[in-house]
């Protein structure tokens, strides 16, 4: 009933002319003609037409706005993460949110609560929010299985009319992702749009990160294979007296948490047939972690070796991935190397891992990036992240504020707007380098504290942006090695050539829903629980540790969605295995 209510108010919008979320100041014109005599120029409007004078209103639009403002105001809740950061600020009552608050205020006369979950169950808390129709007005998710899992209970508003009957509220929206990434999740069976995906404006993923300060005191030279990498952990393993001194029992050489699929990709990818076909990848790229793809369960064996030498952090598997333990032994100095997004070192200012090292071991200790894990040709393939792919935007059916909502994407999706929430105000968290003009990001001092980014270039607020996105493609090039704080520019340029070499961008495919994804039972904890296992298992059980786990996986839903993405895939593009 809501729904069609729905239907029936935004179609009676469109009866009357709208207008735009756009500046109150957007200036009006008028047709005129210049005569001119040998003496003077004067300007006189047009009278020889019979075309009547522009009337302009002063009476709110059929949506309750007038000159792009509501008159009313209105009020919307927005889903914010929270990340618990050390020495961050309260996620939902920030500088940052009330800066949002005010603008969103003045620009549109919509109030913005936000409502905060944690990052690192945001599955749970939203689906729970949801269950109970509570959840926030603008919700995002990097899972679209629980969108389309919440849309088939009537629980999510189809966009797609939302946006055909609303267009002029968000160009900006329009501009910065294009038609292809707002309607990549449109179903061409029934045209139904759930979710709008987010665009990356960084598409460098994972890197393999290495202490250079222990290869240095060791004499070992940066590795450039899996025997090498191999090597360097033996290395200070054997090493541990040398390199930590009282603290050699904490020596770890090779770390990963309970999300191995994910802190172990360099290593799954480099296992996988580098020519694989668009439809292999698809058939079995249910998710990103690869667990069904040709090569994983080799890749998974070599962290099994691994592990039974002593070479990985013993306690992964029982450590809750949600705390900081292990950041806080990394920064510690106690971890030799380990797999993470590609910047991960130097997230955080002053509080990132290799700032911390250095606060405490001298400017040579840190971590650089590496390119070790070669694949059958030689060569170091690995995924990078599509533009697309990212969270997705979605309102949930109890929204009831459908225009005041569209108005905070266009807000969030106007350049200016990103800019500023990933730079802020000059002096306070960056600085213009005088010789290059790059934006140079550096940590807000004691008085600035309140503008502390809880996230790095505040990606939680900037929902359809993950990346940073400055004025200009150029400037956002050259400012990027720059964007963090209390880092060396060159270990982060470093980090983004090794992210970028050999990486290949993973086919985008637009075959509809699959059903069967939303219909699994826990089929993520099933993987991420034999990963764990598999990893752990004595090496003479490790086959059948993982071929159990895989069978429960496949038998619990993973094979359903291999078998109805097959089926569409070759319903979509027939016998072809690439996309065209």
């Amino acid at each position: 009933m809501k729904k069609k209510l729905l239907s029936i108010v935004l179609s009676a919008a469109m009866v009357l002319s709208v207008a735009a979320c756009a500046p109150k100041d957007a200036p009006a014109t008028q047709d005129q003609t210049s005569t001119k005599t040998e003496d003077q120029t004067t300007t006189t409007t047009d009278t020889d037409t019979e075309t009547e004078p522009e009337v302009v209103s002063n009476e709110p639009d059929a949506r309750g706005m007038l000159d792009g403002k509501f008159v009313d105001t209105r009020h919307i809740s927005v889903e914010l993460y929270d990340r618990n950061v050390d020495g961050g600020t309260e996620a939902g009552n920030n500088a940052w949110t009330q800066w949002i608050q005010e603008q969103m205020l003045e620009r549109y006369n919509v109030e913005v609560e936000f409502v905060t979950v944690s990052r690192w169950s945001e599955g749970d808390d939203i689906g729970n929010l949801l269950a109970a129709q509570n959840a926030p007005d603008i919700c995002y998710t990097y899972n679209y299985g629980q969108i389309q899992t919440y849309a088939d209970m009537g629980g999510v508003i189809d966009l797609a009319p939302v946006l055909e009957e609303n267009k002029d509220l968000v160009p900006s929206m329009f501009d910065w992702l294009g038609e292809e990434l707002i309607y990549q999740d449109l179903d061409p069976a029934n045209g139904t749009l759930w979710a709008i995906e987010g665009k990356r404006n960084e598409i460098c993923r994972i890197n393999t990160f290495i202490r250079k300060d222990w290869l240095d005191k060791l004499g070992l030279a940066e590795p450039t294979t899996k025997q090498e990498f191999e090597d360097c952990l033996v290395a200070f393993k054997d090493n541990a007296d040398t390199l930590l001194g009282a603290d050699a029992s904490k020596m770890v050489p090779f770390s990963i948490s309970t999300d191995v699929g994910w802190r172990a990709a360099n290593i799954i990818e480099s296992f996988m047939d580098p020519d694989i076909t668009d439809k292999e990848y698809y058939v079995n790229g249910y998710d990103d972690r690869k667990f069904t793809e040709n090569g994983t369960k080799e890749a998974i064996r070599l962290l099994n070796k691994w592990y039974n030498m002593g070479l990985i952090w013993k306690d992964f598997a029982v450590t809750d991935a949600s705390t900081t333990t292990e950041d806080d032994m990394i920064k510690a100095g106690f971890v030799g190397a380990f797999i993470h997004n590609y910047d991960y070192p130097f997230r955080g200012g002053k509080d990132s891992i290799n700032a911390t090292l250095q606060s405490q071991y001298g400017d040579d200790a840190k971590f650089i990036a590496v390119n070790c894990f070669e694949d059958k040709n030689g060569n170091y393939t690995k995924y990078s992240y599509s533009n697309s792919g990212d969270r997705k935007v979605f309102f949930p059916a109890t929204n009831d504020e459908i225009e005041a909502s569209l108005c905070y994407l266009e807000f969030i999706s106007q350049p200016e707007t990103v800019e500023f929430l990933q730079t802020g105000e000059e002096g306070v968290i960056h600085t213009v380098d005088a010789a290059t003009g790059a934006i140079v990001i550096q940590a807000p001092d004691d008085d600035h504290h309140d503008w502390y980014q809880n996230s790095g270039k505040n990606i939680d607020m900037t929902i359809n942006c993950n990346g940073l996105r400055l004025s200009t493609p150029e400037l956002t090039e050259l400012s990027l090695a720059f964007s963090y704080s209390d880092v060396d520019p060159a270990d982060v340029q470093q980090a983004i050539q090794a992210a970028s070499l050999d990486a290949k961008i993973p086919p985008t495919v637009s075959v509809g829903d699959i059903a069967a994804e939303t219909e699994g039972t826990d089929l993520a904890g099933k993987r991420d629980q034999t990963y764990d296992k598999a990893v752990i298992a004595s090496e003479a059980d490790f086959d059948t540790v993982w071929d159990n786990g895989m069978t429960e996986y496949l038998g619990a839903g993973g094979q359903a969605i291999i078998d109805e993405r097959t089926a569409a895939w070759e319903a979509t593009y027939g016998d072809a295995d690439m996309l065209p």
